[in-house]
């Protein structure tokens, strides 16, 4: 039996976005009562708003993926 998702058969595979649903579930879900979908949806929304643009995240050296990602653009565009 392959547990791997992709097939690769690496428990690395998936390590970043098993990480990020296990931060959205402890951060978010678990701590709201949604009353609706349209809430959860709102309420989860948020949250990836926040993740991205306000959280500080430890891997990219105390910095939020939007300020990393957007760093990195001219040196992307350069070697375009």
């Amino acid at each position: 039996m392959t547990v791997s998702m992709d097939g690769r058969g690496s428990w690395r595979d998936n390590i970043f976005i098993d990480r990020f649903w296990r931060s959205i579930k402890y951060e978010e879900i678990y701590l709201h009562d949604y009353h609706s979908v349209r809430a959860a949806r709102r309420g989860i929304d948020r949250y990836i708003d926040f993740y991205n643009s306000r959280r500080p995240h430890s891997a990219l050296d105390r910095s939020t993926p939007d300020e990393f990602y957007f760093a990195s653009l001219p040196a992307i565009q350069r070697a375009a």
